[in-house]
């Protein structure tokens, strides 16, 4: 098989040589590594071989399949200022059976994609919140890419008065979900439905390593959550899609919902959730939190 790349010499300048490209460099590593080893020979026609020190493919073995030197891809591997084509990165996302979210985010931490500011620093239309009044009682909400609640409807903060008390900077539903006590958790099914917020988060933090913005809330969640670093470890991303979420209020009981996720446009990374309920039983309880605002989800305190 031919080689794709020449062989990386210590000068070589990469794509992208601005202060985030050493926070890329360094999530490329982690993010090939973790590919790496998920991809079993047998998945790539291969025989298993004996005496396999680390699951997964050997760096070589990725190499050879995806057609560059081995040292060019260990280098790569670790993080070195080096140089990778579309051509190679292709070739590499297919060697590791990358999904679509994945190989974008391979792209982008490769420098092939300029990160963009994020949501709340631009300027919000007011006729958005006009929108999101119109959509009662259906609990709707606009977040940004790192889940900051930028702006919300009434039946959201019936539903979610918490995340509205609470200081600005922690308006965060990743953060309720990652680091509130399970018994004060309004979220019921939060243990399928973390890890999927986790990698839709770092599929969006690809896209803004080395911000200070960023990197400070990254470093206040794994802090703060065992269970949420233990997922940011795994290297998963993944894109948004309908989910069905469960919710508990004290007042109420069990909420069951649909959330859908909507683009919006002239706000950077900007989504609309809109939670439809499943069932009659859970649009009722809705609306009568919305006649009883402010009433608190658990029914103790810390």
């Amino acid at each position: 098989m031919s080689l794709i790349e020449p062989t990386p010499t210590p000068s070589a300048r990469p794509v992208d040589a601005g202060p985030r490209a050493a926070p890329r460099r360094t999530e490329l590593a982690a993010f090939l590594k973790a590919r790496r080893g998920r991809v079993t020979p047998e998945d790539v026609g291969m025989p298993p071989g004996l005496r396999r020190r680390t699951p997964g493919l050997r760096r070589e073995e990725v190499a050879q399949l995806s057609g560059v030197g081995v040292t060019w891809y260990t280098w790569l591997e670790q993080g070195r200022p080096i140089n990778a084509s579309e051509q190679v990165l292709g070739a590499i996302a297919r060697t590791l059976k990358l999904d679509t979210v994945e190989r974008a985010h391979l792209y982008r931490l490769a420098g092939h994609e300029p990160g963009r500011p994020p949501a709340i620093e631009c300027p919000f239309p007011e006729e958005l919140q006009t929108v999101l009044d119109a959509l009662d009682p259906l609990p709707t909400a606009v977040s940004n890419s790192r889940y900051d609640i930028l702006r919300w409807n009434s039946a959201y903060e019936a539903l979610f008065p918490g995340l509205m008390l609470g200081e600005k900077s922690r308006r965060n539903s990743m953060w309720a979900t990652a680091t509130t006590p399970a018994c004060c958790n309004a979220f019921l099914n939060r243990d399928q439905e973390l890890p999927r917020m986790v990698a839709v988060l770092r599929s969006g933090y690809g896209q803004h390593l080395g911000e200070p913005y960023w990197e400070e809330f990254i470093r206040d969640l794994l802090a703060a959550s065992p269970e949420f670093a233990r997922l940011w470890a795994q290297q998963d991303v993944a894109a948004h899609s309908a989910r069905q979420k469960v919710f508990r209020h004290a007042a109420v009981g069990e909420v069951r919902l649909t959330a859908t996720n909507l683009g919006v446009t002239g706000v950077p990374e900007a989504r609309m959730v809109v939670y439809s309920p499943m069932d009659q039983q859970s649009r009722d309880r809705i609306a009568w939190l919305m006649d009883h605002p402010g009433l608190p989800v658990v029914d103790h305190t810390h």
